[in-house]
């Protein structure tokens, strides 16, 4: 696709007004192609980890935003605000306010649930779906927890269960235990970077526990019941699938949701767990970067 000659480059941020608060964004690139709006995980974790996809921005304005409670964004009290309609809602004010007539959205984990909820609901003018390691069915996401749980040590097995049994996941050894669970199907790296501390600095636990739960693989939050896969097949849009081969997002469920997909393509990288935009940073990247390009040269 050949470039605008009259091309500028995008590069501000601020805060948008939404149900319950206001929530910050930035918007940087070349407002050459179809935007880009990338939508975190957690819920309730900014998307330090994903500067990379900045990249993107050599032909395409990129936009991340915080989702309300957590990051830079503002930080009300009220529970009821967690929710994912809310979560919807507040995804069309951002796009709407900035102008984004046609986008590609993109999200990692939760932001997938939040994606397919967007495109489901407002499918006009979003181009494609990136689906990063995806949660698009609370109860196969814990099945495949619980069988991955099997895989730990025994005594980490049993503090998890004995914990999970009588309430107390808050303990240390609670903690420990489920690090054993990380380590393996979150990140397999020895050493986090400083963008991956910054995000649990910055995360909202209220918000977490309030729509999942204590831990990636206990569920007692209102997404206890979600469960978008038979609704996939409504999806008209062209559809990426992404995920690690060691991910709690497992490589045989990612794989079943691209099969009820009528356009969809699905990427594996080996050497990751839950986080290949840390764990391969090169490949996600130009991953990501080939299937946006692609679209385009198509709807151009």
């Amino acid at each position: 696709m050949a470039e605008r000659p009259d091309r500028e480059h995008i590069d501000r941020e601020g805060f948008i007004p939404v149900e319950g608060g206001k929530v910050w964004y930035r918007m940087s690139g070349l407002d050459d192609q179809t935007p880009l709006i990338f939508l975190h995980g957690g819920p309730g974790f900014p998307p330090y980890n994903f500067s990379c996809l900045e990249a993107l921005g050599d032909r395409r304005p990129v936009v991340f935003y915080h989702q309300l409670g957590c990051g830079k964004s503002e930080r009300p009290s009220n529970p009821e605000l967690w929710n994912l309609d809310r979560f919807v809602d507040e995804l069309k004010t951002v796009k709407d306010t900035l102008g984004l007539d046609r986008v590609h959205l993109m999200g990692h984990s939760w932001g997938g649930s939040l994606a397919v909820e967007y495109a489901l609901n407002f499918p006009e003018g979003v181009e494609s779906l990136i689906l990063a390691s995806p949660l698009l069915s609370t109860p196969r996401w814990i099945d495949d927890a619980n069988r991955l749980k099997r895989t730990l040590p025994e005594e980490a097995q049993t503090v998890i269960e004995e914990s999970e049994r009588s309430g107390k996941t808050d303990s240390e050894e609670y903690k420990a235990a489920i690090q054993e669970f990380y380590s393996r199907y979150w990140c397999r790296l020895e050493t986090l970077p400083d963008s991956a501390k910054r995000t649990s600095q910055e995360a909202n636990m209220d918000v977490y526990t309030t729509m999942w739960g204590p831990s990636e693989f206990y569920c007692t939050g209102n997404l206890k019941t979600f469960d978008g896969a038979d609704r996939l097949q409504d999806l008209r849009m062209p559809v990426l699938f992404t995920c690690g081969r060691y991910d709690e997002a497992t490589v045989e469920t990612v794989s079943d949701f691209q099969k009820g997909v009528g356009n969809a393509q699905m990427v594996v990288f080996e050497n990751s767990a839950h986080h290949a935009e840390i764990e391969e940073t090169e490949k996600f990247v130009a991953t990501i970067a080939g299937f946006v390009n692609q679209v385009d040269s198509k709807t151009s």
